[in-house]
């Protein structure tokens, strides 16, 4: 008996949902890692070491054959991968030393949102209705989960959701700004290219805040890092990627609400983060209002 294939339509939603469950992991390796004493600037530094060879890879195979990059081209490719991947990363990691897995994944996840307040700032693009109340949604969500980690962990959490905040700001910009090169140089190129500016970043970061012996963690960060490069940072770019060529970006982008979930499950499986009602229904809120967000206006089923 022929067993069938699967279609393309159950293909795309499969990588879509591996990629965002692999990048949501990220954050739990981070808090991980951390309770080895291990600070931002090493553990993002030997994230970027090991992921650079894979990036070049990366931006070499989807350059095959392309012309080559301009002078302005470069420029932007600089500027992307400091804003988008370096300082956003950074950002994103420091913000993880005083917040819950759980909540960051929520700050970030309001990304759509920011993009939709980044066209509207910088390009007077219209925000409709149905996108205010949506946001307003998302972001009620945000400060409930925030406003109950805050009576727990006290001013640390606000610092913490504030550098997450920023990081999911600089990665809107990054966005915001990168449509044109995606279309000169495509979307795995660019992505490869920018991270390996960014890689450049952290390491240069490092040599100039931190001691060589800084370099010296113990061998669990140095697998936790690993593991963190290539699982949940190389991997996720190629599935999503894969999974846009056969659904689009839309569906994909909705799929990838499965992220925040997988997140908040392995921060109480792994991390033994809080699990009550104030974090599910804050969760709901924020997904509920991005998938608002992100659906067609033209889409009633």
């Amino acid at each position: 008996m022929q067993v069938e294939a699967p279609s393309k339509l159950t293909t795309g939603l499969m990588l879509a949902a591996a990629g965002s469950i692999a990048f949501s992991g990220k954050a739990i390796i981070v808090k991980l890692a951390y309770r080895h004493g291990v600070d931002a600037v090493t553990l993002l530094m030997l994230r970027m070491v090991f992921a650079l060879p894979f990036f070049l890879l990366m931006a070499w195979w989807a350059g095959r054959g392309k012309a080559r990059l301009t002078p302005g081209d470069w420029l932007g490719v600089v500027g992307l991968g400091f804003c988008g991947y370096y300082l956003s990363s950074f950002l994103d990691f420091w913000g993880l030393e005083f917040i819950t897995a759980s909540l960051e994944r929520l700050i970030l996840y309001l990304n759509p949102t920011l993009v939709l307040l980044l066209g509207w700032l910088l390009f007077k693009k219209r925000i409709t209705q149905r996108q205010g109340v949506a946001m307003a949604i998302s972001y009620s969500g945000v400060l409930l989960v925030f406003g109950h980690e805050l009576g727990l962990a006290g001013p640390h959490a606000a610092w913490g959701a504030l550098l997450v905040f920023l990081s999911a700001v600089t990665y809107a910009v990054y966005l915001t700004y990168s449509g044109q090169l995606v279309q000169r140089l495509g979307a795995l190129r660019l992505a490869g290219l920018a991270t390996s500016v960014a890689c450049f970043f952290c390491i240069v970061q490092f040599a100039f805040l931190q001691p060589m012996t800084a370099v010296q963690v113990p061998e669990a960060v140095l697998w936790l890092s690993f593991l963190n490069a290539t699982v949940c940072t190389v991997l996720p770019v190629l599935l999503v990627m894969m999974a846009i060529e056969r659904i689009g970006p839309g569906l994909t982008a909705q799929t990838g609400m499965i992220g925040p979930m997988s997140t908040l499950m392995m921060g109480v499986w792994i991390l033994g983060e809080p699990f009550n009602i104030w974090i599910i229904a804050g969760t709901v809120l924020v997904l509920g209002g991005v998938f608002w967000v992100t659906r067609p206006v033209g889409r009633t089923t």
